[in-house]
């Protein structure tokens, strides 16, 4: 059970303590629940490519004891005196960021993700009082209202959770670069978390899905189980030749080095090339076929908390959810590893209310 408000809550998770990124049993507290806060317990929550870089402190930024996990979802458990727009049994979610200044101009159209100022990551940074913010990789959560989302009631909890990271991160720049309205010709390098999200999203908006990967192996997925109209082998040139400038946008998910031009190729006039991977080196690009053809090549990190809920909203609507495998907490560090080598189908989930017993 939880406790009253204004004491600060035990919590049980797995954390890493070091840069082996090997996860272990840890506890530790929340911060007592304030007049707008959220308490909930912990679902489901899923494993994103950022938790391996970063328990792995592969961008060299962690701090550790580090506990992951920014795809959580759960079920309101308590609310603080102020809050209005959840109350306890409500499904709720959380993503990437759990605080931000609230006062920049980018914070006022609820564009949290480009705070001017301060963005609190959910986990491996700091709050307001200076103290180590922990992830879903754990049993409960505090987190205030304005950060926290509604999950649609028709879709489940566990294929919903990536929705919270692998889902927005799609969505957004489909929206910024107004891609929903339908009927255009779409492209999507890699088909991963982030990629296969992307395939979702575009059938659901009406348009032709045409799918770049390296990978030969998975054109059956690709037009099968997740719709595509069309499957591109990026290193068969032949292919690549004849779909030079057949797409209006292509969103490229890949965070591996991989150069720009044969995807630029694949643009028409006014084309838009949008990166959400994040390769660990440049990209280079000829300019001459961007001038010629008034191309754009973009960027997009996440959404905000209007456009998360709109997009979860979306996703009810729709009934979009991810392609999950669901596990226990105790098998984390050997999905992890699989993760490493891509080897899974598309995003691994953590059963985290069967993982710990509920507290009395």
């Amino acid at each position: 059970m939880s406790l009253p408000g204004g004491h600060e809550r035990k919590c049980r998770g797995y954390a890493a303590r070091d840069a082996s990124g090997h996860l272990t049993p840890f506890e530790f507290t929340r911060r007592a629940l304030g007049p707008k806060d959220v308490y909930f317990r912990v679902y489901y929550c899923g494993i994103c490519h950022t938790d391996l870089h970063q328990i792995r402190s592969e961008w060299n930024s962690s701090n550790y004891p580090m506990v992951p996990g920014h795809e959580i979802v759960g079920i309101v458990d308590e609310v603080g005196s102020e809050v209005s727009r959840f109350r306890p049994g409500d499904r709720v979610g959380v993503g990437s960021i759990v605080d931000s200044c609230r006062e920049c101009d980018n914070c006022r159209r609820n564009e949290e993700q480009y705070c001017r100022k301060k963005k609190t990551f959910t986990y491996n940074d700091q709050d307001r009082d200076g103290n180590a913010t922990y992830g879903g990789y754990s049993d409960y959560m505090v987190v205030s209202e304005r950060y926290a989302f509604k999950m649609p009631e028709n879709l489940p909890l566990e294929a919903a959770a990536p929705l919270l990271v692998a889902g927005i991160t799609a969505y957004s720049p489909m929206k910024y670069f107004q891609m929903e309205s339908g009927g255009k010709n779409f492209g999507v390098v890699g088909l991963g978390g982030v990629g296969h999200m992307a395939v979702k999203f575009a059938k659901a908006m009406g348009m032709h899905v045409t799918v770049i990967s390296t990978s030969p192996s998975k054109e059956e997925e690709a037009k099968k189980h997740l719709g595509a109209d069309q499957f591109l082998v990026s290193r068969d040139e032949t292919q690549m030749r004849a779909a030079k400038g057949t797409l209006d946008f292509i969103i490229d998910t890949v965070s591996a080095p991989h150069p720009a031009d044969p995807y630029l190729d694949l643009l028409g006039p006014n084309g838009k090339f949008i990166l959400v991977g994040v390769p660990p080196e440049p990209m280079q690009f000829y300019p001459r076929g961007v001038v010629a053809a008034r191309k754009i090549i973009g960027g997009s990190l996440t959404g905000g908390t209007e456009e998360t809920q709109e997009m979860l909203d979306f996703c009810g609507k729709h009934n979009v959810v991810c392609e999950i495998e669901k596990i226990k907490m105790d098998y984390v560090n050997t999905a992890m590893e699989r993760l490493a080598k891509n080897d899974v189908r598309y995003r691994f989930v953590i059963d985290c209310e069967n993982s710990f017993p509920v507290h009395h």
